[in-house]
């Protein structure tokens, strides 16, 4: 694992930029992972500017999203697809053809796991998976558990998460219960991982995480094991470590 420590969000923004654009650069065709929630807004904002700048040619590049709430349509102002379209995906000259995230509105839930697992087999997999960090130790909605969850799953929300989320509803009750969200396997199977992580309240999850004990209540703690992962953070997120 290579960690990074820079000084703030706006720096931990920038290093995650430029590894995702190298990324870009060397396989224009590549495949990325894409995660949501507030961390990577930076990062995105960076990779617009350096487009905007003739740096950058998203046209080839494929990407998957992390998850997404069951229960919303593509155009609810809090779906994960809009999220993506608003802070990366309108901005930039990508297909949205090739932009993959999970249907919200699937009726069968197995049937649209299998599905999207299927688009990740499809597309070879992914180059580079971006990921941000629960406070409870969670990447994309894998919750901590007894058993780590291998596949695409639509998973239960535990209550912190909904907490931690419901600063973009109007209400706690408005945010959903459910989600679909890629399991350990498709996330270690990417070539490589990239997780950026920033402030003063994450500082003792990441301790946790990548100094601790691999374990499934800690469900990032599983990055321990691959092979090619670079951490990305501030020095009060890793002010434990």
């Amino acid at each position: 694992m290579r960690i990074y420590r820079v000084k703030d969000y706006k720096d931990m923004s920038r290093k995650a930029a430029n590894i995702i654009s190298a990324q870009i650069i060397l396989k224009p065709d590549c495949v990325l992972g894409l995660a949501t929630g507030s961390t990577p807004i930076g990062t995105y904002r960076q990779l617009v500017e350096w487009y905007n700048k003739g740096d950058l040619d998203f046209s080839e590049v494929r990407t998957v999203n992390l998850d997404e709430y069951k229960g919303l349509t593509e155009d609810n102002s809090q779906s994960y697809r809009n999220f993506m379209n608003q802070n990366l995906f309108n901005q930039v000259n990508i297909d949205k053809k090739n932009t993959y995230v999970p249907n919200g509105m699937a009726e069968d839930d197995a049937a649209e796991c299998a599905r999207y697992s299927g688009i990740i087999r499809a597309l070879g997999g992914i180059d580079l998976q971006l990921l941000g960090l629960g406070h409870n130790g969670h990447i994309g909605f894998n919750e901590p558990n007894d058993v780590f969850d291998m596949e695409v799953h639509c998973v239960a929300l535990t209550q912190s998460t909904i907490e931690a989320n419901s600063r973009l509803f109007a209400s706690a009750d408005e945010v959903p219960r459910y989600a679909y969200t890629m399991g350990m396997k498709a996330i270690m199977q990417a070539k490589k991982i990239l997780i950026a992580v920033s402030g003063e309240d994450k500082a003792e999850i990441v301790k946790k995480a990548f100094t601790g004990e691999v374990k499934p209540e800690v469900p990032v703690s599983i990055l321990q094991m691959h092979r090619d992962v670079t951490l990305i953070g501030d020095e009060a997120a890793l002010s434990q470590i």
